[in-house]
């Protein structure tokens, strides 16, 4: 079983970024084959709907969300939705989400736009019938001091949505 890790956010001192690499270290304490792809290091051209396919970055990106068996995708919450980044990724890579196992880690400004990812999954149902994760975690900025995560709960929460990305990745393939 291989996961992905995307790390949407664009910004240099990104949080998301932070709860993404602590995801990724949950997965490889499990034990299983992870992927990580920043959108930071990995950028990605607008879909255009038509040439933009054939650009060797949207190929590079598609056959890796078509690897994996599970992904998480690691957001920041602008204006109560994820990141345009996110959504271009997924414009971008289209059928490769297919009946994928998918969840999300969203880092937010405040407490107020926590149900701020539920278009961006119900898009991923609808469109993709991919198995949207119940938890996800939804975090702001009092659980991190400097450029890392100091809140144990939330490492805690982070364990609990990688255990059940591969429980329930591995239910659906056998």
């Amino acid at each position: 079983m291989s996961y992905l890790i995307i790390a949407c956010s664009l910004n240099p001192e990104s949080r998301s970024r932070v709860l993404a690499q602590q995801a990724e270290d949950a997965l490889q304490q499990a034990g299983v084959e992870v992927d990580f792809m920043s959108l930071k290091d990995n950028p990605l051209p607008f879909c255009d709907g038509d040439s933009v396919y054939a650009q060797p970055e949207v190929i590079s990106a598609a056959e890796r969300v078509n690897k994996a068996e599970g992904i998480l995708l690691s957001v920041p919450i602008y204006n109560y939705d994820a990141n345009a980044a996110a959504k271009n990724l997924v414009e971008l890579t289209g059928k490769g989400w297919e009946d994928k196992v998918v969840g999300f880690l969203c880092a937010a400004g405040g407490q107020g736009s926590y149900m701020s990812i539920m278009s961006l999954a119900n898009s991923l149902m609808l469109d993709f019938r991919c198995v949207v994760l119940p938890r996800f975690v939804y975090v702001t900025g009092e659980s991190f001091k400097g450029d890392h995560l100091a809140d144990p709960e939330i490492k805690k929460r982070i364990g609990e949505l990688t255990n059940q990305l591969v429980k329930i990745s591995g239910s659906l393939q056998s």
